[in-house]
């Protein structure tokens, strides 16, 4: 301790007795995480972290995948088109098929699109809670492991049955997807020095007004469609702009004699010759132009 106070004097520091000097006291310093292969870190910071980027890597390819290769534009949606298959996006495939089994349908709807899938995440989200083992090894956590390798198994076969059964139902209705048609015809185009056609749903109803779409009406948009745009899955050709393909005297024997081995029914029984002239003139008119 010090005397005086002067600068000059030395000072002496004497211990305090009554703090005791510990001895072999462990180091604060936590070890690095590598002098304990295979077993756990902090999961705050250390592994969310980690898990974070892992994520955003996975999340960044998934957005390349979507963006390369889009989902197909079908058909509009059309009630009166029994032959419609309706397809979600290939990533919810799987569940689109697993709610096709009578377990997770009809009665059981609920169970199948909030019970089962929201028991699946929630269990994802609790995983850090719910394992708190410290071994990392895969293989030294057998039902950690199995539920994974089970959860992708399902996935991939969910989405294949889905897409066999897809492509089974549009062989079996001879269906073309609308993807595949404008491709052929863009094709076609581009062999033959041409523009590609003008959409259906861009050409204009000539003359909205003239009675013969009462005749129209009753008689033909059932299957053309009451927006008269066709249905080319099922080979119903459209009404608009049909005067750019077919002449009058063209329109008159395919109304009166029918068309395609019965596609395209006769209506020579059900149409007068005066009603079938004023049906074909006014299809004539309907021209793109």
């Amino acid at each position: 301790m010090a005397h005086g106070h002067k600068s000059n004097e030395k000072v002496v520091f004497v211990g305090d007795s009554r703090v005791r000097k510990r001895t072999g006291a462990p180091n604060t310093t936590p070890p690095d995480y590598s002098a304990y292969p295979g077993k756990s870190e902090a999961f705050i910071p250390n592994f969310l972290l980690k898990e974070w980027m892992v994520g955003v890597v996975v999340l960044v390819g998934f957005l390349v995948l979507t963006i390369a290769e889009p989902a197909p534009l079908g058909y509009p949606a059309d009630p009166t088109n029994a032959a419609f298959i309706p397809m979600p996006d290939w990533y919810f495939l799987f569940l689109y098929q697993f709610l096709k089994y009578p377990y997770v349908a009809g009665d059981y709807i609920v169970l199948g699109t909030v019970g089962i899938p929201g028991v699946a995440f929630g269990a994802l989200l609790l995983a850090p809670f719910l394992d708190t083992g410290k071994e990392r090894r895969f293989y030294r956590r057998p039902v950690t492991t199995a539920l994974m390798i089970l959860s992708l198994i399902s996935l991939f076969y969910l989405t294949k049955v889905s897409w066999d059964h897809y492509e089974h139902e549009l062989a079996k209705t001879n269906t073309i997807p609308e993807h595949h048609l404008r491709e052929e015809r863009a094709r076609e185009a581009a062999m033959s020095g041409q523009k590609d056609e003008q959409p259906v749903a861009n050409i204009p109803i000539v003359d909205g007004d003239d009675p013969a779409m009462d005749i129209l009406k009753a008689q033909c948009l059932s299957c053309h469609g009451t927006d008269m745009k066709g249905n080319e899955s099922s080979g119903v050709p459209a009404l608009r702009g049909v005067g750019d393909s077919h002449s009058k005297e063209e329109l008159v024997e395919i109304i009166t004699n029918g068309k395609g081995g019965g596609a395209m029914p006769s209506f020579k029984a059900s149409l007068s010759a005066d009603e079938i002239d004023q049906v074909a003139t006014w299809l004539a008119k309907q021209k793109a132009e």
